[in-house]
């Protein structure tokens, strides 16, 4: 019979080893289908509390690119107020049981079967979670309703949200107001005032470099800041992500903004659902506009994701073989954290780390490479300990999208977007600087038919 572990143990005796740095290596999403899955974990069950209405942080976010040592993004960004509390080191005693009743638990949770390796030792994050990213099987999970200042993780809601509402072609002549109220050592990839950039260089600034100004820039088309935390909140709360309050778009440390390992699985899952999404999550390196300048040519230039397990950047073993995103985070609150997507061998997990204690570099990458190596040898040797639960109205309400991507290290050729949550074909080249890791990436998001 499996056992259940409440407490980490050794490390897995065989770790797959990450891909080495390349030069222009290609990865590819292919189409998908949809397939029905067994009935999910009651999503109602002991939901989080009611928190108090708070008013949308004029502040700005997470991840600075600049200083490499934080979990690699640049140093942890700061409202200079000292606002919030860094989250404390105890776990609740209780937690939401969305998902399953052992989520609710304080502590790893695990049920280990005939021929699966123990958790690894060396796992110092206060909360993570390794989930079937195709059946939303959760394999293992420790304080996974736990609620925690998310850092730039909370721009993947962001763009879930805010991505579909936005062709990627408009363009938008940046204004003062645009860029007013961004927190104190706010990362940012260089938007300039006065001058004009696409919704889709816009969002390569975000999930590239974490531009706390492009956030900014998004939001305005969006109709204004307060509108679009109404909305991610909204949006969260349709996604049953009931550990989530937000107060900034863009995740800098705000007063009861808050998330969980748990939501912002949920987050990756319900964005990489979209073509534009997956694109440019997925993309290594690109060109960014430059400043417009009156009788001048306008330049650009380069930027280079900060996610270090897809461009391998200061990784002892190069890029984790198989990873196809998604988004890194750390401010003074937050510590760092970090959501990744992987696959090998037609096994595809998901990954998310929250404020490892540990404080060496690069700490949440190299505790969420070791998950996912135990994720791929353990699947199929474990009982789940949970569900990722469906957007409210189950498959119905799952949303394609994004246009045809192109352009900047990453193409796309989208098929069959936007009918019942289906994944689109989406090929994405590794850029110049890495290689993302031969093969075929396929997944096939399964939700449970919907009542009749």
């Amino acid at each position: 019979m499996p056992t259940t572990t409440s407490h980490p143990t050794r490390a897995a005796a065989t770790r797959r080893r990450r891909g080495a740095a390349a030069l222009a290596a290609t990865a590819s999403l292919l189409a998908p289908l949809m397939t029905a899955a067994p009935a999910l974990a009651d999503p109602t069950a002991s939901p989080s509390p009611s928190r108090p209405s708070v008013s949308p942080s004029p502040s700005g976010a997470s991840a600075n690119p600049a200083a490499p040592a934080n979990g690699g993004v640049a140093g942890r960004e700061d409202d200079g107020k000292g606002i919030g509390r860094r989250a404390p080191k105890t776990p609740p005693s209780r937690m939401s049981t969305v998902g399953g009743e052992m989520l609710g638990r304080p502590g790893p949770q695990v049920q280990l079967g005939p021929g699966a390796p123990q958790l690894p030792t060396e796992l110092s994050g206060r909360s993570w979670l390794v989930a079937d990213a195709e059946s939303g099987e959760i394999l293992a999970a420790n304080n996974a309703h736990w609620e925690l200042p998310p850092a730039s993780t909370l721009k993947m809601l962001f763009a879930d949200t805010v991505l579909p509402k936005l062709p990627r072609a408009k363009t938008h002549k940046v204004v003062p107001a645009d860029l007013e109220g961004m927190g104190a050592g706010s990362s940012a990839v260089g938007v300039k005032e006065g001058s004009s950039y696409s919704v889709r260089d816009l969002w390569l600034g975000v999930f590239l470099r974490s531009g706390n100004d492009a956030v900014r820039v998004l939001a305005s088309m969006n109709g204004g800041i307060p509108k679009t935390v109404k909305d991610m909140q909204t949006h969260a709360e349709e996604l049953q992500a009931l550990d989530t309050h937000v107060v900034t778009p863009d995740g800098y440390d705000a007063d009861q903004q808050v998330s969980s390992a748990y939501d912002l699985t949920l987050f990756a899952r319900s964005g990489l659902q979209k073509a534009d999404f997956r694109e440019y999550c997925s993309t290594v390196s690109a060109q960014f506009p430059g400043e417009e300048k009156p009788g001048k040519p306008r330049e650009s230039f380069g930027i280079i994701n900060t996610n270090r397990l897809l461009t391998g950047e200061g990784m002892e073993n190069g890029p984790y073989k198989g990873m196809a995103g998604v988004k890194n985070g750390s401010t003074t609150n937050a510590g760092n954290t970090f959501t990744g997507v992987a696959q090998h061998d037609g096994r595809k997990l998901l990954v998310t780390v929250m404020n490892p204690d540990i404080q060496e570099p690069h700490e949440v990458y190299k505790e969420t490479a070791r998950l996912l190596d135990w994720g791929f040898e353990a699947a199929g040797h474990v009982k789940p300990v949970g569900m990722l639960v469906p957007p409210k109205g189950g498959a119905g309400n799952a949303k394609g999208g994004g246009g045809q991507a192109g352009g900047d290290h990453a193409q796309a050729s989208v098929a069959g977007s936007g009918s019942g949550g289906m994944w689109t074909a989406l090929g994405i080249a590794g850029g110049a600087l890495v290689a993302l890791g031969a093969g075929a990436f396929v997944v096939h998001r399964r939700w449970p038919r919907p009542k009749a």
